[in-house]
């Protein structure tokens, strides 16, 4: 097993987390410290510590929250108010899976699954993302042409995969990127601005009745979606 996915079964992050603990020499293997992401450890005959701690599997926790506006996604910021790990369980310890800005509201997974992460915010594996978005005026029908074919931002192309205008301010869209306040700057393209942003769905996950600053655990059945989808 490459070292990094055991770490991230131990609870330290995702995949991409644990190689930089690798790589900062945060991490021995029986007595010699390692830093090459690349490699293998056997379970059952190697010893791993991170801070001179044994490690070992952790039990693994998936947590469905409705994050309130005004919340920082995020377990550490000096400069947050308020932060969505205090809305969820201290023990044992979970990070954000992605992140929604701190005027977004909605639908955020916390976990201590490190595979889990790495499949759902790893670009190659294309999981959708469902927001309802309010905006100070209607986008035109050409706009939303152009929007389904893709456009042009300063960080490169993206498209929506699907568009849909419940009302004259009120829309629905569906995207599989994570790219920093995407969907405010894809609407931000069109010269329109977002009023309001929640995301509603990831993957095959939706948000549902949850009240806003409430989390549930999800079931067998989600988790195992998650994973399969």
């Amino acid at each position: 097993m490459r070292l990094n996915k055991f770490l991230a079964s131990c609870g330290l992050g995702s995949r991409r987390a644990c190689e930089e603990l690798i790589k900062s020499g945060q991490i021995k293997v029986n007595s010699r410290v390692i830093v090459n992401v690349a490699t293998e450890i056997d379970p059952e005959k190697d010893t791993a510590f991170f801070n001179e701690k044994r490690l070992a599997p952790a039990t693994m926790v998936y947590y469905l929250l409705n994050k309130p506006i005004g919340y920082t996604s995020s377990l550490k910021d000096v400069h947050a108010k308020n932060l969505i790990s205090e809305l969820v369980p201290a023990n044992p310890p979970v990070w954000p899976v992605g992140r929604l800005d701190k005027n977004t509201s909605g639908l955020i997974l916390l976990t201590n699954d490190g595979d889990l992460t790495y499949q759902l915010t790893h670009p190659k594996y294309q999981k959708e993302k469902e927001y309802l978005i309010k905006t100070d005026s209607s986008l035109k029908q050409d706009e939303i042409s152009q929007l389904l074919a893709g456009i042009n931002l300063d960080d490169g192309f993206v498209k929506a995969d699907f568009f849909e205008k419940i009302d004259e301010h009120r829309s629905r869209i569906i995207i599989h990127e994570g790219r920093k306040r995407l969907v405010r700057r894809m609407i931000s393209f069109f010269n329109k601005k977002v009023i309001s942003l929640e995301r509603i769905r990831i993957s095959t996950i939706c948000l549902g009745k949850i009240r806003p600053g409430q989390y549930r655990t999800l079931t067998n059945e989600e988790i195992v979606s998650l994973k399969n989808d």
